[in-house]
């Protein structure tokens, strides 16, 4: 069977890599997507869809900026403005105090609120805090359906997408990287790691450090509130306790640190703590039936500090990566695919992502620090 050839090879087709396939075909690329199970299939179908400017560095404050007025113009996205509500304690007050001028100098308009003034979009008890932030542009979109669309804008610029075609090997061979796939060969000039989760185990097909790692992540689901409450996404920065309003109820959950690795399914031992963390500071939640049915699971795909790694992996010739966004990857995906169609054409991206480039975990000497997820 004779070789596939493209001039990138995206591996997942998330939404990161889907949208990354529609910007390099508009480019005149010729592009393959290669996606192991079907487009949304992995982390980014099981997220909870959150995007937001609220950040404290201008480059992920740009990433999300762009990413959200991408949603906003795109009719199927199923963006809801409702907002993001941060709750933070007294201790990391004068920092997010910077961060949020920081996002007001950029053009997001985020606004400061003190505690009592914050209870007009949450109800929640004030012990502890130093002050509250809201951006009324903040919310979540449909990241199912977003990927599909992506998908389907980048078949019709030319992009061809494969599913149910996992990479098995990778290697360089010339000026080209070949891809040995369940369904065939493919040839390619770059490759484009966009893998989510996987992304770690598809550079080291490739015999590369790419420090991503799985962390298992639960979203628990309440009944109907009644009476009903409308929320933005409230996220409590003391215990590390979001929630926010899905129809008539609310979907809630809390990072567990030490829940990494391919764990499968939904750990309710982890409820437990979850609840207890949220009814300190939302104590009319216990008031809230749990819909067991309706809670689901799904994969943070982390790096050592939690940051997103875009752009060329350094001395190796054409390997990309826009990979570990550690929980941003819906939020940041539309801008993420127009730098890293400019990364791939040779081009300066128009957001400024030296922050998130691999070399910041190399050492002194040119090779990669130890790294532990």
């Amino acid at each position: 069977m004779s070789a596939t050839t493209a001039d990138v090879a995206v591996i997942g087709a998330g939404i990161v890599g889907a949208a990354c396939a529609w910007r390099l075909a508009q480019r005149g690329l010729t592009v393959r997507v290669l996606e192991r199970d079907q487009p949304a299939g992995g982390s980014t179908g099981r997220s909870a869809a959150g995007v937001r400017a609220q950040f404290t560095g201008e480059t992920n404050i740009r990433l999300s900026q762009e990413s959200i007025a991408e949603y906003a113009a795109m009719p199927r996205s199923g963006y809801h403005a409702d907002g993001y509500l941060m709750l933070v304690p007294e201790q990391q007050w004068a920092e997010h105090r910077e961060g949020v001028a920081l996002q007001q100098r950029l053009g997001v308009p985020s606004e400061l609120l003190t505690p009592q003034g914050a209870q007009q979009y949450a109800a929640f008890d004030p012990t502890g805090l130093g002050g509250c932030s809201y951006c009324p542009t903040d919310g979540f979109v449909d990241a199912h359906s977003l990927t599909f669309d992506y998908v389907r804008l980048a078949r019709e610029a030319g992009a061809a997408v494969q599913t149910g075609t996992a990479v098995t090997a990778i290697r360089r061979a010339g000026t080209e990287w070949h891809l040995d796939t369940t369904r065939g060969e493919v040839r390619a000039g770059q490759v484009l790691n966009a893998a989510g989760a996987w992304s770690g185990e598809v550079g080291a097909l490739a015999g590369l450090d790419i420090p991503v790692r799985p962390a298992r992540r639960m979203v628990f689901t309440t009944g109907p509130l009644d009476p009903p409450r409308r929320l933005p996404m409230t996220f409590d920065l003391e215990s590390g306790v979001w929630l926010r309003s899905e129809g008539e109820r609310l979907i809630f959950g809390r990072a567990d640190p030490a829940d990494e690795g391919w764990r499968e399914g939904l750990n309710w031992e982890w409820l437990d703590p979850t609840l207890e963390a949220a009814l300190a500071r939302f104590p009319w939640l216990d008031t809230a039936g749990l819909d067991r049915r309706a809670s689901w699971w799904g994969y943070y795909e982390v790096t050592p500090d939690h940051q997103a790694i875009l752009g060329r992996m350094p001395g190796v010739d054409g390997w990309l990566n826009a990979c570990g966004f550690s929980g941003h990857g819906v939020m940041h995906a539309a801008a993420t695919a127009r730098v890293m169609a400019q990364v791939a054409c040779g081009e300066e991206p128009f957001i400024d992502i030296r922050p998130l480039r691999y070399e910041r975990f190399l050492g002194p000497t040119g090779k990669a620090r130890d790294i532990q997820v």
